[in-house]
Order: C-alpha cells, then structure tokens, then sequence
C-alpha cells in the first residue's frame, strides 16, 4: 500500500471546514487514552438511517476503536421530509446528514456504487438490481482498506429485515466476510490492498430472542448507554445527537439519559464468549516493536497538563516519532494521524485558507487568505506554504508567537484543465442499479477529496510536520454568524433548462426557458436547444454576453412537439471560445449541511402525449417533497397552491382539490378544513388525495381522510411491471375523457404504488387488482365513491413519482381522476 507522507485533515458537516480539530481538555485526554487502542470494527447496513448511531458511539467512544460505517446504498430512492429534492439530489444531501452524523458519533463513513431504487421487498430483487458482484466488490475493497476486527450487521440476512435492500446488505456482508480473505476474488484489488480476514461477523439485535421465543444462536448482551465523564454525555445522548442528523427523514431523536443494552449474534468466525472483542488483542502489542508506545502513551497521559497543553508536546512527538519507527500498516497510519492530530490540539495551532469568493472557473484566477494562529508559547515554526494546482509556493520560515494570527494573501492561478467540482458518483450517468466510479480509490468515498488544496510546512518543537487542508470559503450571516461552504470549481457557463419534463398534450409550441450563468467574467458565445429532426425548435441558436461574474440570462426557444405521440431528450448545449459546455447548475440549501452545488447535464424530457382533459383549475395541498403541481401545470391545468389563508376562502371555483403526497402527516392545519374539504365534495366538487400514512401527526388526528372510513394500511407494490388488472373497465376513471388501457402502465418508475388502503367502506369503489411476485392481490391501489354531486378518490399509486419522470399513462389517468362527472 502506498505510504502517506502528508496529513490530510478531511473533516465532516458539523466541523466540515474548521481545518484543525479543535479539542477541549476533556476531548484532548480522550483521544490519548484512545491513542493505546490498535483495532477496527466495520458496521454495515444499507441506507442512510440504517446505523445504530449508539453502537457505533460506544466502539468509538467506549471501546475506542476504529468505527466505519459502510451503507449499501446514499438513500438516493427515498424521500425528503425537508424539501423537494428527490434521487441524486436527496442522495448528496443524505450523504452530507451521514456525514453530520459520524462527525457527532465519532465514526467514518462509507459507501458502496448501489443505488437506491426504492422500497424492496426481496433480497433476490436488490442484488439483482444492483448487480451482486458489483456492490460485493465494493464491499470487500472496503474491507480490505479498513481491515475490521470485527463486522457488524445491522440486519439479517431474511425476511425479518423489512425490507429487501436491508437483506442484501446483511447477504452481501457474509459473502464479503470470505471473499475479503480470498486472493482469487476480485484479484485486481490487490494492485492496492492484500487480502484480509475478518476475526468475526455478528448480527446487532436490540432482542435475543429472534424466532419463536428462542435466541436463534450464541449471543453476547452488550451494555451501551454508559456515562462518559471526559466528554460530559452518555452515549445514548451523543447517539441521538448524532441521530437527529438524519434531518431529511424526520428522525430527530430524543436524549434519553438510561442504560440500554443490544446484542451482538454470533454469524461467522470466531464465536465471542463474554465480550465483542474475545480473542482480539487491541493493544501496541499486536504490532511488532509496539509495545513502547503503551508506555509512552500512559506516560504522557498521566502527566498532561490541563492548563498547559503544550507541555505535552515533546512527548507526542516522540510518540509519533516512535510509530513512525515501525512497519507501515493500516493501523500505524491512523495512529499517525491521531498523534498528529493531538500535536496541533495541544500546540493550540489553528489554519486555513480562505478564497474571497466561493467559486472560480478554471483557467481563471482567485485571490485567497491564508490563517494561521498559535494560541500556546510552543516552539512553531511556519516553514513554508504550497498550493499544489497552481504549482504555487512560498518560504516563510517565521516563528509563531502566542496568538498573534499570521494573514498572508496569495492570488492563485487555476489550471485550464482543473475538473468542476461535480460529486463524484455524479460524473457521469448512472447505469440501471448504479453508479459509475471508474476511479477504485475513490469508490466507496463519501466525497471526494479536494483538489485545490493548501501544504502547510510548520517545525513543532523542533519536528517538521506538512499538513494539509482545502480551501474553504466561509462569511458570515447576521442571523448564523460565520458559515463555511465548500470551494467550487464551475464551468465558464451553466446553461440550466427549466423543467425536468415537458408534456405536449396537442400541437402547440411550448416556450421552453434555458437559463445561462457566468463562472467568470466576460464570456460570450451562443446556446442551442438540440431535438430530434420530428421536432421543430425556433429560433436554431441565440447569442449571449454575460459581463460579470454569476450575470445570469434567461434565453426562450419555442419548441414544436412531433404530430403523433413521442419522447425525446432536449439538450442545452453553450459555445463560447474555449469549447462546449453541457451543464446545469443546482443547489441545496438546508442550515444542517453546508451549501452543496453539483452540475447536472443539461438535459430534459419532452413528452408529446395522446391526452384529452376536461376542466382547468386546480386547488392543490401540498405535501412534502412534491413536484406534482408542475407536473399538471405542464398539461395546461392552472395550480393554485392551497395554504390555509387560500383554504379559508370559496373553493367552489376549482374543478380538483388535490392532496399531495404525505400532507396529512406533514400540515396539522388539514385537520381544521377537513370538514370544509368534505363540504366541497358534497356539493359537486372532485377530491382526490395521494398517498398518506399513519405515521407523525395529522392522519391520526383526522377522523375520516375522506367521506366515507377507509384505513391506510402498509401495502405496496414495488416491481413498476407488475400488471394492473382493471376491475371494472367500464367505470368512468378508465374511459373519460382518456382511454385507459395496459398501455400506460408501460415505463413506470421505481414502483407501483405504496400506503394502499386495506379497508374500506362499501360505498367506495375499487379500480384495480395489483400485485408483486408470489403475493395476493390488492385492491386498495385506488378508491373511487360518489359524494353528494362531486366525487371522491384516495391513490397510493406512486404519481408523485411518475409525473415528474414523464410517464404518459401517469398523466392520462392522473387528467381522468380529476375530469370524473364533468
């Protein structure tokens, strides 16, 4: 493997830019004591929310080892409880909550290429999707560079898991367990890595009693709620600290401050007896020559010095001198950077590097400040600071006095050739079941690491030290204070289309809306709307100048869909002097993470669609996560977004009143207009209500969702093929003013539907028959009944997702639930 000679401080959300690792007292002795504990445990599970964020504090914290997580999959399938963002957007911001998460339990986060495809209800189905080999190559590449100790299942390997991704991981990790060891699998790692086995695998159970009242095999009770004095917490509350990170699934946990126990199941491997770690030596000892470093560190240890930290400094770096000494291994380079790390807590010395703005476009130059403070009397010395990109550096060569900040500004030149700051995994399309990473050191990787980074040469008591941190932008915001965000590299211009879809549902034109922004100043050029020759785009090109820095421009071509029903892709395409650029630009924005920008192609899908609708305004509830409103805006439906000041007024004038996915649980308000909403119905107005569940509040609160009782119950259908059976193909939903027929359930998304009803009142009327593989039929996909002049309908097939992905049938239905009785 290939040795580090230089300490990269990669830091996580809630410290993600403070470039040195501030430590109180407490936090100082902790990481010494944890300096004489040499071992690794890899926790695996498969979707952000899956870890035990208490195990995983208690092997950091308690047992002080090393923690990974590894996750099957960035939560890319699921949804978003805070905003709209949905797949490859929800799938960065899980992977920065993550990333909050380990910075809070002390672990280290991982990831394989799966992607997540939604809810799944068989193990076969996952791996399949995924591509078995593929994501257990994954695997195992981790195992081999972390080389646990110890792997620790969150789920089994069955049907017990709940859910067919949580079963694969559980599948896919006892594989790996063998297959890590084994030289002949996946032998082109070893061009990195060696082979490794893992001491053993067990399963982490909140019960021991697992099939029918009995253990299902030897167990050891595991107790991980004990009080830390040095950091002023139990585990059980940093746990639920580092839970509540999980923000975008609404999984805000409560600090509860009691003892709780898990068990760990034994799996594969040698069986523990009375401790996780039976058998496994996590001392120096288990490294050759090791054994003086224990003393060393117990040394310096006893005699720290609470108000002085810095007097611990030459006995850290002889520490760090004497594990230098030895062979290089996974478990000398992490101990490595600890001591390192507790070098600069103890010397009290602060830097970073701070550009002026928050992005450049190559080839372009930024002014950048460089700080640096020593806040202890040691001896340190600034020796010399490098940016490597540039290829820029500088002799220093001054001592630091006690908090006296140095400032230095250096104006940077970006390479022609520096790449965008695209998320890795984003770089190119993904394939069916994930994504491309052609890069092996970088799969697996939260993120990847900076490439505009700053070398900093300092001589600590007389020790050179080079360490390194990337450059981060950071202001401050009256109502926050001081913000960091990540450093971007954008291209020279984005050219962004306005919609995901649009739907053609006749002939007419569409005015189609590309936004181009400047990376930089003064780019000029032209941007064209690329259609197939059956479509007709007006005008073919349209120049542009954008003068400054972030000018933004919106240009308008009209686009002419094909005479009979069709789907393309539009691609924006801008030409400036220095090439073509294909990519949009999109931002998260949430207080919890740092701002995150990533550049999708600019691309769109265009549907001319066989659609005939009757009525035109819509009055729409929206839930959480919802991109339906544009969707029926695209068809020529006027949405009008129903708050409670809107709910208050007359709602006679709206031919449909719809709610959106999950309002219910999310808007406790619905409950004081349901009466209202039921009223509207009665006297001849069209309801129709999306999937709800009873989880949270609002369904529970509501007596009846709609005029007559029917339950939701948990029933899904997750394979999108799986035939609709029309109950009643002459009922008005499937004939008016569209046709419905097997036709437009052709190219459906991620699933079928989800929350069905699983009892309801006569009065209401079933429309399909729909179920998975080897399970029976359900009827409660969507609900039909007459109330008073107007008509009521409950769906939990999944519109949220197909509007938004142009799915033809989804709009032709979805225009027949709210065009019934007109």
């Amino acid at each position: 493997m290939k040795r580090f000679l230089v300490f990269f401080l990669f830091m996580f959300p809630s410290v993600l830019f403070a470039q040195t690792k501030q430590m109180n007292t407490g936090e100082i002795l902790q990481a010494m004591k944890r300096l004489n504990v040499v071992g690794n445990v890899l926790y695996v599970a498969a979707h952000p929310d899956d870890e035990n964020t208490l195990f995983i504090t208690w092997l950091s914290k308690e047992k002080m080892v090393r923690a990974g997580y590894i996750a099957m999959t960035r939560g890319d399938g699921g949804q978003n409880l805070v905003g709209p963002e949905q797949g490859e957007y929800v799938g960065l911001l899980r992977t920065h909550e993550l990333l909050g998460a380990r910075s809070v339990d002390g672990g280290e986060q991982y990831f394989t290429r799966a992607n997540d495809f939604g809810f799944s209800k068989t193990t076969d189905e996952a791996l399949s999707f995924w591509g078995k080999e593929q994501i257990l190559a994954d695997l195992v590449w981790r195992i081999r560079m972390f080389q646990p100790d110890v792997m620790v299942n969150r789920f089994p390997p069955d049907a017990r898991a709940g859910h067919g991704h949580h079963s694969a991981s559980a599948v896919l990790s006892e594989e790996a367990f063998k297959a890590a060891a084994d030289p002949n699998r996946f032998p082109e790692q070893l061009a990195y890595v060696k082979p490794w086995q893992v001491k053993r695998l067990v399963w982490n159970s909140f019960s021991p009693n697992f099939q029918n009242g009995q253990p299902e095999g030897s167990f050891i009770k595991i107790p991980l709620g004990d009080y830390n004095p040095l950091l002023g917490k139990s585990y059980t509350e940093i746990a639920a600290e580092a839970r509540s990170m999980h923000k975008s699934q609404g999984f805000g946990s409560a600090k509860t401050k009691n003892q709780r126990s898990d068990y760990a199941l034994h799996k594969a491997g040698e069986e523990a007896k009375t401790d996780l770690f039976d058998g496994i030596d996590l001392s120096w000892k288990r490294i050759n020559g090791g054994e003086k470093v224990e003393k060393m560190v117990n040394e310096v240890y006893n005699n720290f010095k609470a108000q002085n930290p810095s007097a611990s400094l030459p006995a850290l770096i002889e520490i760090y001198n004497a594990i230098a000494a030895l062979d290089e291994n996974v478990w000398t380079t992490y101990k490595k950077k600890e001591v390192q790390e507790l070098i600069l807590a103890c010397a009290g010395l602060w830097f970073e590097v701070n550009p002026v703005d928050y992005s450049v476009s190559p080839n372009d130059k930024i002014k950048v400040n460089v700080n640096v403070v020593s806040r202890s009397n040691a001896n340190i010395t600034l020796e010399k600071i490098a940016f490597k990109a540039s290829k820029q550096d500088t002799i220093i060569n001054k001592k630091l006095t006690y908090n006296d900040a140095l400032n230095i500004s250096y104006e940077l030149q970006i390479p022609a050739n520096q790449a965008i700051t695209q998320p890795y995994w984003l770089e190119e399309k993904k394939e069916n079941g994930f994504y491309k990473v052609k890069d092996q050191l970088l799969r697996g990787l939260p993120m990847k690491p900076a490439d505009l980074v700053c070398d900093y040469s300092f001589k600590i008591d007389g020790k050179s030290f080079t360490f390194q941190t990337p450059l981060t932008y950071k202001f401050v915001e009256p109502s926050d204070g001081e913000i960091y965000r990540y450093f971007e590299v954008r291209p020279e211009v984005t050219v962004t289309i306005a919609e995901k879809v649009y739907s053609f549902a006749d002939n007419s034109s569409k005015d189609v809306v590309v936004t181009l922004k400047a990376g930089k100043k003064g780019v000029n050029g032209s941007v064209t709307l690329d259609v197939p020759s059956s479509w007709r785009v007006e005008p073919m090109a349209i120049n542009f100048e954008l003068k400054d820095k972030y000018e933004e421009k919106k240009v308008t071509f009209k686009v002419f869909p094909s005479t009979t029903a069709s789907e393309i892709i539009l691609k924006a395409i801008a030409t400036t002097a220095n090439g073509t650029f294909n990519r949009g630009i999109a931002s998260i924005e949430y207080k919890h993470v740092p701002t995150l920008t990533l550049f999708p192609f600019s691309e769109a899908k265009a549907l001319r669609i066989d659609l005939k609708k009757k009525g035109t305004k819509i009055g729409y509830i929206a839930g959480a996560g919802d991109e339906v409103p544009a969707a029926l805006q695209q068809i020529g439906y006027q949405v009008t977004m129903l708050t409670p000041t809107e709910l208050a007024k007359d709602l006679s004038q709206f031919d449909a009143i719809i709610v959106g996915i999950r309002a219910y649980n999310t808007e406790e308000y619905l409950k004081f207009f349901q009466e209202k909403l039921m009223e509207y119905v009665k006297n001849g107005g069209n309801m129709v209500t999306q999937y709800q569940t009873n989880a949270f509040y609002g369904v529970s609160k509501v007596k009846e969702t709609g005029p007559f009782p029917f339950a939701i119950g948990r029933g899904r259908v997750t394979d999108e093929t799986a035939e609709m059976k029309i109950i009643n193909p002459e009922h008005p939903l499937m004939n008016t003013p569209n046709k419905i027929t097997a036709k437009d359930f052709e190219g459906w998304v991620q699933e079928r539907g989800l929350y069905f009803s699983d009892k309801w009142s006569d009065k209401y009327e079933t429309i399909f028959s729909i179920k998975d593989a080897n399970e029976t039929e359900q009827e409660g996909s969507l609900l039909y009944a007459k109330y008073g002049k107007g008509n009521f309908i409950f769906t939990g097939l999944a519109f949220f997702r197909e509007l938004p992905a142009g799915v033809p049938g989804a709009y032709r239905l979805f225009a027949n639930m709210i065009s019934v009785g007109k």
